[in-house]
Protein backbone atom coordinates (compact mmCIF):
# COMPACT_ATOMS: atom_id res chain seq x y z
CA UNK A 1 0.00 0.00 0.00
CA UNK A 2 1.70 3.10 -0.92
CA UNK A 3 0.88 6.15 0.88
CA UNK A 4 1.60 9.99 0.64
CA UNK A 5 4.02 11.15 3.39
CA UNK A 6 2.76 14.46 5.45
CA UNK A 7 4.06 14.05 8.26
CA UNK A 8 7.90 13.13 9.94
CA UNK A 9 9.84 13.06 13.16
CA UNK A 10 13.03 13.46 13.09
CA UNK A 11 15.47 12.72 16.32
CA UNK A 12 19.40 11.55 15.19
CA UNK A 13 22.37 11.21 17.57
CA UNK A 14 24.55 11.33 14.26
CA UNK A 15 23.62 14.89 12.08
CA UNK A 16 25.26 13.17 8.97
CA UNK A 17 23.05 14.40 6.11
CA UNK A 18 20.11 15.54 7.78
CA UNK A 19 19.99 18.72 6.84
CA UNK A 20 19.99 17.73 3.25
CA UNK A 21 17.28 15.04 4.42
CA UNK A 22 15.49 17.64 6.50
CA UNK A 23 15.15 20.71 3.02
CA UNK A 24 14.32 17.46 0.94
CA UNK A 25 10.84 16.98 3.44
CA UNK A 26 9.90 20.65 3.85
CA UNK A 27 10.39 21.32 0.13
CA UNK A 28 7.79 18.90 -0.41
CA UNK A 29 5.64 20.59 2.35
CA UNK A 30 5.72 17.59 4.82
CA UNK A 31 5.89 18.67 8.70
CA UNK A 32 8.69 17.81 10.64
CA UNK A 33 8.28 17.06 14.56
CA UNK A 34 11.61 17.28 15.88
CA UNK A 35 13.67 17.03 18.99
CA UNK A 36 16.56 18.64 20.76
CA UNK A 37 19.34 18.79 18.98
CA UNK A 38 18.15 18.10 15.76
CA UNK A 39 15.12 20.27 16.20
CA UNK A 40 18.22 22.90 16.59
CA UNK A 41 20.15 21.76 13.75
CA UNK A 42 17.23 22.10 11.41
CA UNK A 43 16.14 25.29 12.43
CA UNK A 44 19.76 26.93 12.04
CA UNK A 45 19.29 25.58 8.33
CA UNK A 46 16.42 27.60 7.80
CA UNK A 47 14.23 24.55 8.36
CA UNK A 48 10.80 24.88 9.39
CA UNK A 49 10.13 22.52 12.78
CA UNK A 50 7.81 21.38 15.43
CA UNK A 51 8.97 20.69 18.25
CA UNK A 52 7.76 17.79 19.86
CA UNK A 53 6.57 19.22 23.45
CA UNK A 54 4.62 21.88 21.18
CA UNK A 55 3.49 18.62 19.12
CA UNK A 56 2.08 16.75 21.77
CA UNK A 57 1.47 19.37 24.70
CA UNK A 58 4.34 17.88 26.94
CA UNK A 59 7.43 19.51 27.99
CA UNK A 60 10.17 17.27 27.64
CA UNK A 61 11.59 16.41 31.33
CA UNK A 62 14.08 14.57 33.49
CA UNK A 63 17.20 15.90 31.60
CA UNK A 64 15.51 14.57 27.93
CA UNK A 65 14.56 11.57 29.17
CA UNK A 66 11.55 11.86 28.42
CA UNK A 67 10.74 13.27 24.76
CA UNK A 68 9.00 11.33 22.83
CA UNK A 69 7.46 8.70 25.01
CA UNK A 70 4.25 9.57 24.75
CA UNK A 71 0.71 8.48 23.47
CA UNK A 72 0.61 11.75 20.83
CA UNK A 73 4.00 10.13 19.48
CA UNK A 74 3.39 6.32 19.52
CA UNK A 75 -0.25 6.33 19.10
CA UNK A 76 0.62 8.29 15.84
CA UNK A 77 3.19 5.77 14.48
CA UNK A 78 1.19 2.40 15.47
CA UNK A 79 -2.24 3.48 14.21
CA UNK A 80 -3.82 0.55 11.59
CA UNK A 81 -4.53 3.24 8.99
CA UNK A 82 -8.10 2.58 7.69
CA UNK A 83 -8.88 0.46 11.23
CA UNK A 84 -12.22 2.29 11.99
CA UNK A 85 -11.31 1.62 16.16
CA UNK A 86 -8.10 2.95 15.65
CA UNK A 87 -8.98 6.00 13.56
CA UNK A 88 -11.72 6.51 16.20
CA UNK A 89 -9.20 6.53 19.19
CA UNK A 90 -6.75 8.86 17.11
CA UNK A 91 -9.78 11.37 16.67
CA UNK A 92 -10.96 11.28 20.63
CA UNK A 93 -7.14 11.58 21.57
CA UNK A 94 -6.14 14.56 19.19
CA UNK A 95 -3.30 12.07 17.78
CA UNK A 96 -1.93 12.86 14.07
CA UNK A 97 -0.19 10.29 12.03
CA UNK A 98 3.30 10.06 11.33
CA UNK A 99 4.54 8.65 8.45
CA UNK A 100 8.08 9.17 8.44
CA UNK A 101 10.71 8.33 11.02
CA UNK A 102 14.10 9.02 11.28
CA UNK A 103 15.81 8.40 14.23
CA UNK A 104 19.63 6.81 15.07
CA UNK A 105 20.71 6.02 18.56
CA UNK A 106 22.52 7.71 21.17
CA UNK A 107 26.29 7.00 20.73
CA UNK A 108 26.15 3.93 23.06
CA UNK A 109 28.63 1.93 21.09
CA UNK A 110 31.23 4.38 21.08
CA UNK A 111 30.90 5.46 24.25
CA UNK A 112 31.94 2.42 26.05
CA UNK A 113 34.69 1.73 23.10
CA UNK A 114 36.46 5.10 24.36
CA UNK A 115 36.15 3.65 28.01
CA UNK A 116 33.94 5.99 29.44
CA UNK A 117 32.74 5.99 33.11
CA UNK A 118 29.97 3.57 34.01
CA UNK A 119 27.68 6.79 34.65
CA UNK A 120 28.45 8.13 31.43
CA UNK A 121 27.62 4.93 29.59
CA UNK A 122 24.47 4.57 31.52
CA UNK A 123 23.37 7.59 29.93
CA UNK A 124 24.07 6.65 26.58
CA UNK A 125 21.39 4.20 26.49
CA UNK A 126 18.82 5.00 24.18
CA UNK A 127 15.31 4.22 25.52
CA UNK A 128 12.92 6.77 23.62
CA UNK A 129 14.91 6.04 19.91
CA UNK A 130 14.60 2.06 20.31
CA UNK A 131 10.82 2.23 21.10
CA UNK A 132 10.32 4.90 18.06
CA UNK A 133 12.19 2.56 15.93
CA UNK A 134 10.41 -0.52 16.76
CA UNK A 135 7.13 1.10 16.67
CA UNK A 136 7.40 2.39 13.10
CA UNK A 137 9.61 -0.97 11.98
CA UNK A 138 6.08 -2.79 13.61
CA UNK A 139 3.68 -0.43 11.42
CA UNK A 140 5.77 -0.40 8.04
CA UNK A 141 2.64 -0.82 6.29
CA UNK A 142 1.83 2.72 6.74
CA UNK A 143 5.00 3.74 8.17
CA UNK A 144 8.41 4.99 6.47
CA UNK A 145 11.52 4.40 9.35
CA UNK A 146 15.11 5.07 8.24
CA UNK A 147 17.94 4.63 10.74
CA UNK A 148 20.97 4.76 8.33
CA UNK A 149 21.71 7.81 7.10
CA UNK A 150 23.37 6.13 4.33
CA UNK A 151 19.42 5.26 3.50
CA UNK A 152 18.46 8.83 3.44
CA UNK A 153 19.25 9.09 -0.39
CA UNK A 154 17.44 5.87 -0.84
CA UNK A 155 14.19 7.35 0.74
CA UNK A 156 14.68 10.22 -1.37
CA UNK A 157 14.96 8.39 -4.54
CA UNK A 158 12.12 6.42 -3.37
CA UNK A 159 9.35 9.58 -2.68
CA UNK A 160 10.53 10.94 -6.03
CA UNK A 161 10.16 7.68 -8.53
CA UNK A 162 6.90 7.57 -5.96
CA UNK A 163 5.08 11.11 -6.38
CA UNK A 164 5.41 11.49 -2.42
CA UNK A 165 5.39 7.78 -0.89
CA UNK A 166 7.31 4.52 -0.73
CA UNK A 167 6.63 1.16 -1.61
CA UNK A 168 5.63 -1.70 0.66
CA UNK A 169 8.33 -3.48 -0.55
CA UNK A 170 11.02 -0.73 0.49
CA UNK A 171 9.45 0.05 3.74
CA UNK A 172 9.67 -3.68 4.43
CA UNK A 173 13.19 -3.35 3.56
CA UNK A 174 14.02 -0.66 5.72
CA UNK A 175 12.05 -2.14 8.48
CA UNK A 176 14.40 -5.44 8.26
CA UNK A 177 17.38 -2.85 8.68
CA UNK A 178 15.86 -0.74 11.96
CA UNK A 179 15.20 -4.44 13.62
CA UNK A 180 18.30 -5.77 13.01
CA UNK A 181 19.80 -2.09 14.20
CA UNK A 182 17.85 -1.81 17.21
CA UNK A 183 18.89 -5.69 18.32
CA UNK A 184 22.36 -5.11 17.71
CA UNK A 185 22.76 -1.71 20.04
CA UNK A 186 21.03 -4.26 22.66
CA UNK A 187 23.28 -6.20 22.39
CA UNK A 188 26.06 -4.32 23.04
CA UNK A 189 24.60 -2.80 25.48
CA UNK A 190 24.17 -6.75 27.60
CA UNK A 191 27.35 -7.54 26.62
CA UNK A 192 28.56 -4.77 28.55
CA UNK A 193 26.27 -4.54 31.54
CA UNK A 194 27.69 -9.23 32.02
CA UNK A 195 31.17 -7.73 31.50
CA UNK A 196 30.61 -4.65 34.26
CA UNK A 197 29.28 -7.57 35.97
CA UNK A 198 32.12 -10.29 34.99
CA UNK A 199 29.46 -12.62 33.90
CA UNK A 200 31.33 -13.60 30.85
CA UNK A 201 29.04 -15.94 29.62
CA UNK A 202 25.42 -14.85 30.69
CA UNK A 203 22.08 -17.01 30.61
CA UNK A 204 20.97 -14.83 27.45
CA UNK A 205 23.16 -14.14 24.34
CA UNK A 206 22.80 -12.19 21.51
CA UNK A 207 25.79 -11.77 18.71
CA UNK A 208 25.84 -7.69 16.96
CA UNK A 209 27.67 -6.57 14.39
CA UNK A 210 27.73 -4.27 11.26
CA UNK A 211 28.30 -5.59 8.04
CA UNK A 212 31.61 -3.80 6.98
CA UNK A 213 30.87 -5.04 3.71
CA UNK A 214 29.97 -7.79 1.33
CA UNK A 215 32.35 -10.35 -0.18
CA UNK A 216 32.12 -11.98 -3.08
CA UNK A 217 31.77 -15.69 -1.83
CA UNK A 218 32.62 -17.56 1.48
CA UNK A 219 35.12 -19.99 1.43
CA UNK A 220 34.17 -21.59 -1.65
CA UNK A 221 31.98 -19.84 -4.74
CA UNK A 222 28.53 -21.44 -3.92
CA UNK A 223 28.82 -20.20 -0.23
CA UNK A 224 27.52 -16.40 0.52
CA UNK A 225 29.10 -14.41 2.87
CA UNK A 226 29.76 -10.72 4.40
CA UNK A 227 32.65 -9.33 7.21
CA UNK A 228 30.61 -7.99 10.19
CA UNK A 229 32.48 -5.54 12.80
CA UNK A 230 31.39 -5.77 16.36
CA UNK A 231 32.37 -1.98 17.30
CA UNK A 232 36.12 -3.62 18.76
CA UNK A 233 39.07 -1.51 18.90
CA UNK A 234 41.50 -4.18 19.23
CA UNK A 235 43.91 -3.63 16.43
CA UNK A 236 43.49 -6.46 13.52
CA UNK A 237 42.05 -6.93 10.64
CA UNK A 238 38.27 -5.50 11.25
CA UNK A 239 40.28 -1.54 11.97
CA UNK A 240 42.94 -1.80 9.17
CA UNK A 241 43.40 0.52 6.56
CA UNK A 242 43.58 -1.20 3.58
CA UNK A 243 46.50 1.02 1.08
CA UNK A 244 46.10 -1.30 -1.87
CA UNK A 245 45.24 -4.51 -3.35
CA UNK A 246 41.94 -5.89 -4.39
CA UNK A 247 39.17 -6.25 -2.27
CA UNK A 248 39.90 -9.19 1.13
CA UNK A 249 38.20 -12.61 0.37
CA UNK A 250 36.64 -14.81 2.97
CA UNK A 251 39.84 -17.18 3.04
CA UNK A 252 41.95 -13.88 2.97
CA UNK A 253 40.41 -12.06 6.08
CA UNK A 254 40.24 -15.51 8.40
CA UNK A 255 43.90 -15.94 7.23
CA UNK A 256 45.22 -12.24 8.09
CA UNK A 257 43.48 -12.60 11.13
CA UNK A 258 45.48 -15.74 12.29
CA UNK A 259 48.51 -14.09 10.66
CA UNK A 260 48.26 -10.79 12.92
CA UNK A 261 47.44 -12.99 15.90
CA UNK A 262 50.11 -14.82 16.04
CA UNK A 263 52.88 -12.20 15.53
CA UNK A 264 51.18 -10.49 18.63
CA UNK A 265 52.36 -12.47 20.70
CA UNK A 266 55.97 -11.14 20.38
CA UNK A 267 57.50 -8.42 21.58
CA UNK A 268 60.81 -8.57 19.89
CA UNK A 269 60.85 -8.15 16.29
CA UNK A 270 58.91 -11.23 14.32
CA UNK A 271 57.65 -12.24 11.28
CA UNK A 272 54.47 -14.87 10.77
CA UNK A 273 53.60 -16.49 7.57
CA UNK A 274 50.43 -17.81 7.23
CA UNK A 275 48.56 -20.13 4.44
CA UNK A 276 44.91 -21.98 5.58
CA UNK A 277 45.01 -20.58 9.29
CA UNK A 278 48.08 -22.59 9.79
CA UNK A 279 51.86 -20.81 9.91
CA UNK A 280 54.51 -22.29 7.03
CA UNK A 281 56.98 -20.52 9.08
CA UNK A 282 57.67 -18.04 12.39
CA UNK A 283 60.73 -16.50 13.51
CA UNK A 284 62.49 -13.85 15.32
CA UNK A 285 64.88 -11.80 13.61
CA UNK A 286 67.66 -8.92 14.31
CA UNK A 287 65.51 -6.70 12.00
CA UNK A 288 62.27 -7.96 10.26
CA UNK A 289 63.86 -8.91 6.76
CA UNK A 290 66.03 -11.26 9.16
CA UNK A 291 62.77 -12.89 10.82
CA UNK A 292 61.39 -13.30 7.43
CA UNK A 293 64.10 -14.30 6.01
CA UNK A 294 63.86 -17.15 8.60
CA UNK A 295 60.20 -17.52 8.63
CA UNK A 296 60.57 -18.34 5.05
CA UNK A 297 62.85 -21.07 5.02
CA UNK A 298 60.88 -23.10 7.37
CA UNK A 299 58.73 -23.90 4.63
CA UNK A 300 59.05 -21.77 1.31
CA UNK A 301 56.85 -24.08 -0.99
CA UNK A 302 53.62 -23.87 1.43
CA UNK A 303 54.20 -20.06 1.90
CA UNK A 304 53.22 -19.33 -2.32
CA UNK A 305 50.10 -17.73 -2.12
CA UNK A 306 50.02 -16.76 1.90
CA UNK A 307 49.54 -14.12 4.36
CA UNK A 308 52.92 -12.35 5.62
CA UNK A 309 52.69 -10.47 9.05
CA UNK A 310 55.01 -8.65 10.80
CA UNK A 311 54.81 -6.79 14.09
CA UNK A 312 57.22 -3.75 13.71
CA UNK A 313 57.27 -0.68 11.25
CA UNK A 314 57.59 -2.64 7.87
CA UNK A 315 60.63 -0.88 6.22
CA UNK A 316 61.97 -1.49 2.19
CA UNK A 317 64.03 -3.74 2.97
CA UNK A 318 61.31 -6.70 3.46
CA UNK A 319 59.32 -4.57 1.56
CA UNK A 320 61.39 -5.74 -1.30
CA UNK A 321 61.77 -9.54 0.16
CA UNK A 322 57.99 -9.64 0.20
CA UNK A 323 57.99 -8.12 -3.58
CA UNK A 324 59.76 -11.19 -4.87
CA UNK A 325 57.33 -13.64 -3.22
CA UNK A 326 53.68 -14.09 -4.60
CA UNK A 327 51.90 -13.05 -1.54
CA UNK A 328 48.27 -12.52 -0.69
CA UNK A 329 48.00 -10.55 2.29
CA UNK A 330 50.55 -8.13 3.75
CA UNK A 331 49.69 -6.99 7.48
CA UNK A 332 51.67 -4.50 9.91
CA UNK A 333 51.19 -1.95 12.38
CA UNK A 334 52.65 0.80 10.46
CA UNK A 335 54.53 1.18 6.55
CA UNK A 336 56.96 3.23 5.92
CA UNK A 337 56.45 5.64 2.88
CA UNK A 338 59.27 3.75 0.97
CA UNK A 339 57.89 0.86 1.73
CA UNK A 340 54.54 1.31 0.71
CA UNK A 341 56.05 2.45 -2.85
CA UNK A 342 57.79 -0.73 -3.12
CA UNK A 343 55.04 -2.73 -2.52
CA UNK A 344 52.90 -0.63 -5.03
CA UNK A 345 54.53 -2.39 -7.44
CA UNK A 346 52.58 -5.20 -6.64
CA UNK A 347 49.17 -4.42 -7.72
CA UNK A 348 47.44 -7.21 -7.10
CA UNK A 349 48.94 -7.30 -3.13
CA UNK A 350 46.62 -6.58 -0.41
CA UNK A 351 48.77 -4.12 1.93
CA UNK A 352 47.18 -3.54 5.48
CA UNK A 353 48.21 -1.17 8.10
CA UNK A 354 46.79 -1.39 11.33
CA UNK A 355 48.09 1.21 13.34
CA UNK A 356 48.53 -0.90 16.32
CA UNK A 357 49.32 -4.29 17.71
CA UNK A 358 46.38 -5.99 19.59
CA UNK A 359 47.14 -7.08 23.51
CA UNK A 360 47.45 -11.28 23.40
CA UNK A 361 46.36 -11.20 27.09
CA UNK A 362 43.44 -9.03 26.47
CA UNK A 363 39.98 -10.84 27.76
CA UNK A 364 37.75 -11.51 24.55
CA UNK A 365 35.13 -13.84 23.38
CA UNK A 366 35.15 -16.44 20.49
CA UNK A 367 32.07 -17.99 18.95
CA UNK A 368 31.22 -21.11 16.48
CA UNK A 369 27.68 -21.81 15.22
CA UNK A 370 26.54 -25.56 15.75
CA UNK A 371 23.79 -26.92 14.21
CA UNK A 372 21.01 -25.16 16.37
CA UNK A 373 23.36 -22.98 18.43
CA UNK A 374 26.65 -21.69 19.44
CA UNK A 375 30.00 -22.57 21.11
CA UNK A 376 31.35 -19.26 22.81
CA UNK A 377 34.81 -19.50 24.83
CA UNK A 378 37.03 -16.79 25.89
CA UNK A 379 39.87 -16.30 23.74
CA UNK A 380 42.96 -18.77 24.36
CA UNK A 381 44.81 -15.68 25.87
CA UNK A 382 47.05 -17.12 28.10
CA UNK A 383 50.95 -17.04 28.08
CA UNK A 384 53.80 -19.07 29.10
CA UNK A 385 54.55 -18.76 32.91
CA UNK A 386 54.83 -21.63 34.28
CA UNK A 387 57.80 -24.62 33.03
CA UNK A 388 58.95 -27.21 35.47
CA UNK A 389 61.63 -29.44 33.94
CA UNK A 390 60.91 -33.14 34.13
CA UNK A 391 63.73 -34.75 33.23
CA UNK A 392 67.45 -35.81 34.45
CA UNK A 393 69.01 -33.48 31.84
CA UNK A 394 68.16 -29.60 32.34
CA UNK A 395 67.85 -27.85 29.27
CA UNK A 396 70.15 -25.08 28.04
CA UNK A 397 69.55 -21.50 28.14
CA UNK A 398 69.42 -21.52 24.46
CA UNK A 399 66.47 -24.81 24.75
CA UNK A 400 64.81 -22.59 26.88
CA UNK A 401 64.18 -19.70 24.74
CA UNK A 402 63.12 -21.37 21.46
CA UNK A 403 61.03 -23.71 23.69
CA UNK A 404 59.27 -20.98 24.72
CA UNK A 405 58.90 -19.39 21.68
CA UNK A 406 58.05 -22.59 19.90
CA UNK A 407 55.23 -23.39 22.38
CA UNK A 408 53.82 -19.67 21.65
CA UNK A 409 53.49 -20.82 18.32
CA UNK A 410 51.80 -24.13 19.07
CA UNK A 411 49.52 -22.34 20.81
CA UNK A 412 48.01 -20.51 16.65
CA UNK A 413 48.65 -23.93 15.00
CA UNK A 414 45.27 -26.30 13.91
CA UNK A 415 45.59 -29.57 16.80
CA UNK A 416 47.36 -31.54 16.76
CA UNK A 417 49.94 -29.75 16.80
CA UNK A 418 53.62 -29.98 16.78
CA UNK A 419 56.58 -27.54 16.23
CA UNK A 420 60.24 -27.49 15.86
CA UNK A 421 61.72 -24.39 15.91
CA UNK A 422 65.88 -23.66 16.36
CA UNK A 423 67.36 -20.27 17.36
CA UNK A 424 64.06 -18.06 17.55
CA UNK A 425 62.33 -19.07 14.42
CA UNK A 426 60.11 -22.30 12.83
CA UNK A 427 61.88 -25.49 10.84
CA UNK A 428 59.10 -27.72 10.97
CA UNK A 429 55.54 -27.55 11.60
CA UNK A 430 53.09 -30.62 11.61
CA UNK A 431 49.50 -29.27 12.09
CA UNK A 432 45.72 -30.41 12.22
CA UNK A 433 46.39 -34.34 12.18
CA UNK A 434 44.18 -36.96 13.95
CA UNK A 435 47.08 -38.50 15.30
CA UNK A 436 50.21 -36.68 17.35
CA UNK A 437 52.82 -38.90 16.13
CA UNK A 438 51.34 -38.05 12.43
CA UNK A 439 51.93 -34.21 13.46
CA UNK A 440 55.58 -35.00 14.68
CA UNK A 441 56.59 -37.26 11.72
CA UNK A 442 55.21 -34.60 9.32
CA UNK A 443 56.91 -31.42 11.01
CA UNK A 444 60.17 -33.38 10.64
CA UNK A 445 59.74 -34.51 6.98
CA UNK A 446 59.18 -30.77 6.64
CA UNK A 447 62.46 -29.72 8.48
CA UNK A 448 63.88 -32.27 6.13
CA UNK A 449 62.49 -30.77 2.99
CA UNK A 450 63.20 -26.95 4.08
CA UNK A 451 67.04 -28.21 4.57
CA UNK A 452 67.23 -29.77 1.01
CA UNK A 453 65.80 -26.58 -0.51
CA UNK A 454 68.23 -24.47 1.10
CA UNK A 455 71.28 -26.95 0.26
CA UNK A 456 72.15 -28.31 3.64
CA UNK A 457 72.83 -31.87 4.28
CA UNK A 458 71.29 -32.58 7.48
CA UNK A 459 67.92 -31.53 8.46
CA UNK A 460 67.03 -28.34 9.65
CA UNK A 461 65.29 -30.43 13.10
CA UNK A 462 68.88 -31.47 14.18
CA UNK A 463 69.91 -29.76 17.34
CA UNK A 464 66.10 -28.41 17.29
CA UNK A 465 63.30 -28.36 19.98
CA UNK A 466 59.84 -29.83 20.08
CA UNK A 467 55.95 -27.99 21.08
CA UNK A 468 53.20 -29.86 21.46
CA UNK A 469 50.03 -28.48 22.11
CA UNK A 470 48.62 -31.00 24.37
CA UNK A 471 49.90 -33.96 26.40
CA UNK A 472 51.99 -37.05 24.41
CA UNK A 473 49.79 -39.97 25.38
CA UNK A 474 52.21 -42.44 24.62
CA UNK A 475 55.77 -42.30 23.95
CA UNK A 476 55.93 -42.76 20.08
CA UNK A 477 55.34 -39.14 19.55
CA UNK A 478 58.13 -37.97 21.82
CA UNK A 479 60.80 -40.70 20.13
CA UNK A 480 59.42 -39.74 16.55
CA UNK A 481 60.92 -36.00 17.70
CA UNK A 482 64.07 -37.50 19.10
CA UNK A 483 64.67 -39.32 16.08
CA UNK A 484 64.72 -36.72 14.10
CA UNK A 485 67.24 -35.14 16.21
CA UNK A 486 65.61 -32.71 18.40
CA UNK A 487 67.09 -32.41 21.98
CA UNK A 488 64.14 -30.80 24.37
CA UNK A 489 60.63 -31.17 24.40
CA UNK A 490 58.29 -29.32 25.80
CA UNK A 491 54.57 -30.46 26.35
CA UNK A 492 51.83 -29.74 28.73
CA UNK A 493 52.07 -33.05 30.66
CA UNK A 494 48.69 -34.04 32.39
CA UNK A 495 48.24 -37.84 30.78
CA UNK A 496 48.12 -41.09 32.89
CA UNK A 497 51.46 -42.45 30.97
CA UNK A 498 53.35 -39.56 31.74
CA UNK A 499 55.81 -41.39 33.76
CA UNK A 500 56.08 -43.67 30.85
CA UNK A 501 57.28 -40.40 28.79
CA UNK A 502 59.54 -38.98 30.80
CA UNK A 503 61.04 -41.91 31.05
CA UNK A 504 61.56 -42.24 27.57
CA UNK A 505 63.07 -39.05 27.65
CA UNK A 506 65.25 -39.65 29.91
CA UNK A 507 66.46 -42.39 27.73
CA UNK A 508 67.29 -40.99 24.72
CA UNK A 509 68.89 -38.16 26.29
CA UNK A 510 66.19 -35.41 26.15
CA UNK A 511 65.58 -32.70 28.23
CA UNK A 512 61.88 -31.58 28.71
CA UNK A 513 59.71 -28.81 30.51
CA UNK A 514 55.45 -29.29 31.28
CA UNK A 515 53.67 -26.39 31.19
CA UNK A 516 49.99 -27.64 32.96
CA UNK A 517 48.86 -25.49 30.32
CA UNK A 518 46.83 -27.04 26.91
CA UNK A 519 46.35 -25.10 23.59
CA UNK A 520 44.12 -26.68 21.46
CA UNK A 521 43.16 -25.32 18.40
CA UNK A 522 40.48 -27.25 16.41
Amino acid sequence: MSKIIKRALISVSDKTGIVEFGKFLADRNIEILSTGGSASTLKESGISVVEVSEHTGFPEIMDGRIKTLQPTIHGGLLAVRGNLEHEAAMKEYNIAAIDLLCVNLYPFEETIATGSEFSECIENIDIGGPALIRAAAKNHAFVTVVVDPNDYIKVMDEMKSGAGTTSDKFRKQLAAIAFARTSSYDSAISSWFANQLGDSLPKHITLGGLRKQRLRYGENPHQEAAFYTNGESRPGVATAKQLQGKELSFNNLNDTDAAFELVAEFNNTACAIIKHANPCGVAHGANLADAYKKALACDPESAFGGIVAVNKTLDPEIAELIADLFAEVVIAPEIEEAAKKILAQKKSLRVLATGGMPDPKAKNMTVRSLSGGYLLQNRDNHVLENMRVVTKRQPTDREVSDLKFAFTVCKHVKSNAIIYARNGATVGIGAGQMSRVNSSRIAAWKAEDAAKIAGEKKSLAIKSVVASDAFFPFADGLLAAAEAGASAIIQPGGSVRDDEVISAADDAGLAMIMTDMRHFKH
